[in-house]
């Protein structure tokens, strides 16, 4: 449930940027800006969190180990980018759940207008049960219809790093999967960041 509270999310509110769009303007990223979050003074509902990602990593080197991005999960969206912001590549996690696809489906309405021009690529479970294939097949046409060019592999990758390795090593530049996953990433890129394998142009939507 969207609200505008910021008390579940342990990253330091200076660093994070509320966003009120159910739909991303064309150009917003173009302007985006780093400012205090305020959400507690107004009455809109927070459609999404940003934040730099290097300011993250930043807080989370300053603890003996990786600390959880966030108390509980709730839906809102965070997204963590890095470098800059791009949608030329987006990687998109599909699990098999009803859930997972919801993700997908938000993330498409949402960035309606940034994802016209991406390469998108799902990657999906190599065993689907009959009773979601129908949906998975939807899924499929759905980001082909909202994108410019569509793959679909199948792998049965069960960790965050499965997808961040992926992700770096076809120079992806967005990777779409669950929250679900949000404890393991902080792990995966405490461990990694300024390493030789960085990827500064990979940016995470987690919902």
């Amino acid at each position: 449930m969207y609200s505008n509270d910021l008390s579940h999310i342990e990253i330091p509110t200076d660093i994070l940027m509320p966003v009120f769009d159910s739909r991303i303007p064309a150009g917003f990223f173009g302007t985006i800006t780093q400012s205090k979050a305020n959400a507690t003074e107004t009455d809109q509902e927070i459609k999404m969190i940003l934040a730099n990602l290097p300011k993250v990593l930043d807080w989370l080197h300053d603890a003996d180990y990786p600390q959880v991005l966030e108390k509980r999960p709730c839906g809102i969206p965070l997204f963590l980018y890095d470098k800059n912001i791009s949608f030329r590549k987006v990687l998109f996690h599909y699990d098999g759940t009803p859930s997972s696809a919801k993700i997908i489906r938000d993330f498409l309405m949402m960035f309606q207008f940034q994802v016209v021009e991406s390469q998108a690529t799902i990657i999906s479970p190599s065993f689907i049960p009959k009773s979601k294939i129908a949906e998975e097949q939807a899924l499929i046409q759905l980001i082909s219809d909202h994108t410019k060019e569509t793959s679909f592999i199948k792998f049965n990758f069960t960790k965050i790093g499965d997808f961040w390795s992926y992700a770096n090593k076809r120079d992806c530049t967005l990777l779409v999967t669950t929250k679900g996953y949000q404890a393991d990433l902080a792990k995966v890129l405490f461990h990694f960041y300024k390493g030789t394998v960085w990827h500064d142009n990979l940016s995470f939507y987690l919902a």
